[in-house]
């Protein structure tokens, strides 16, 4: 991926793309939210993810997930949670104005809504983050350069009742599978800043272009 991805001009491109979402979905309680974290790694732009705790009870443990939680009453909106939730996983304080925006929502089984805020943290030195043990097993990146290869890219296919039924891309080839909503919100990452190039195997929905 081109540096340019975390340039002044894309940010700007980003924020104004994600406006009108982010203004309506900051106005509306949502059950969790996810942090999408921007970083440069040795000049390299990527993003970060973290491998959940085999610890946690559910089945979302030794899952590869972005940073990010249920909301709690004290929360403001969900960027807020999103925040809340890195700084208490990875001990990485993002101020609320390196947030680009938010992105459409996605809804597990249960149907719960996961609301994912997209923002950029800067360079990162993996080695300065303080991950909690109970929470988080692993954190990694993947570089954009990575997940735009097609080689790296892929997607399952579910059924229901012996029948195609949806979807989903899946990232492949990095330290772990990216699978599941993590894939998806990967995708819609993707498809904003890198119009063009990254191809997605989601038909619908997708996040705003332009």
């Amino acid at each position: 991926m081109r540096p340019h991805c975390l340039s002044a001009e894309s940010e700007q491109r980003c924020r104004r793309l994600l406006a009108e979402t982010t203004a309506r979905l900051r106005a509306r309680p949502a059950a969790a939210a996810v942090l999408v974290p921007l970083c440069l790694v040795s000049g390299a732009p990527a993003l970060l993810y973290t491998l959940r705790s085999s610890r946690l009870a559910g089945r979302h443990q030794g899952d590869v997930s972005f940073p990010g939680g249920k909301r709690e009453p004290a929360d403001r909106d969900v960027v807020h949670t999103a925040l809340r939730e890195t700084q208490e996983e990875l001990g990485l304080a993002v101020a609320e104005e390196r947030v680009w925006g938010i992105l459409q929502p996605v809804y597990d089984q249960s149907k719960n809504a996961v609301v994912p805020v997209l923002a950029s943290v800067g360079p990162l030195d993996l080695q300065s983050l303080r991950p909690n043990s109970e929470e988080v097993d692993e954190v990694f990146v993947l570089p954009m350069d990575h997940l735009l290869q097609k080689q790296n890219q892929g997607y399952t296919n579910f059924c229901q009742g012996g029948h195609f039924s949806y979807r989903l891309p899946v990232f492949l080839h990095g330290p772990h599978r990216v699978w599941g909503l993590t894939a998806v919100i990967t995708e819609f990452t993707l498809q904003l800043l890198a119009p063009g190039i990254y191809k997605p195997f989601l038909v619908s929905p997708k996040p705003p272009s332009g």
